[in-house]
This record gives structure tokens, C-alpha cells and sequence, in this order.
């Protein structure tokens, strides 16, 4: 198993910049492939980035690609999040999530089984 909290959530300007982390425990962390969802109010939560377990396959929401970059520090136990040219519509509460060990990086959130509290994201226009 492996537990995750997220941090770096805040409150910036449009076009700002923004970067969350997101720490996982145990010593097994490089096993599995990690992603980031968020959910906006009064919508269904959606898949952000994902990247898989050696830091490869990684895939974007077509509303994030070339904004958000998704990558990992295995020795650290962490995975970032780092977004840039920020808009009010990525307003959101993001969560960290992983897969089963060993699993191939998917986007679905019904493939997560260990899911972060989720840290708040507000851009302002």
C-alpha cells in the first residue's frame, strides 16, 4: 500500500504558475504509477496527468497538455505537478492518486485505489 498528501494548492492570478507535490510513503513508491485528478464544484472528478512508475508514459488531459507537466523523484518519494498559464477554469481541488504496484500508467480514476485529502486550487481572472 502507499498513502499520499498533497501540498503547494493557493490562490493565484490568471497566467500564474503554481507547483503541487505530492508525497507518498513507503519504500516500495517507485512501483507505481502515480496521477493527478481534480474536481471542480459541482462537477465529476477528472483525470489530469499521469506518469507511470519508472517515469515514463505520461499522459495529459488535452486541457492541461502544454501547461501542466507531471513528473517523479523516486528517491524522494515524490511525485510534482507543475502548472503554468494558469486559467479560472483549472479552478479545483487536485488530488494525488496511484495505481496498484507495477500497473501500466492509466487515466481512468477507477484505476487509483490510494487517493490523497486533495489541496485547493483557486486562480483569479
Amino acid at each position: 500500500q502507499v498513502q499520499v498528501v498533497e501540498s503547494g494548492g493557493g490562490l493565484v492570478q490568471a497566467g500564474g504558475s503554481l507547483r503541487l507535490s505530492c508525497a507518498a510513503s513507503g519504500r516500495t513508491f517507485s512501483r507505481y504509477p502515480m496521477g493527478w485528478f481534480r474536481q471542480a464544484p459541482g462537477k465529476e472528478r477528472e483525470f489530469v496527468a499521469t506518469i507511470g512508475w519508472s517515469g515514463g508514459r505520461i499522459y495529459y488531459a488535452d486541457s492541461v497538455k502544454g501547461r501542466f507537466t507531471i513528473s517523479r523523484d523516486n528517491t524522494n518519494n515524490t511525485v510534482y505537478l507543475q502548472m503554468k498559464s494558469l486559467k479560472p477554469e483549472d479552478t479545483a481541488v487536485y488530488y494525488c492518486a496511484a495505481q496498484e504496484a507495477w500497473k501500466v500508467a492509466a487515466t481512468d480514476p477507477n484505476e487509483f485505489h490510494y487517493w490523497g485529502q486533495g489541496t485547493q486550487v483557486t486562480v483569479s481572472s
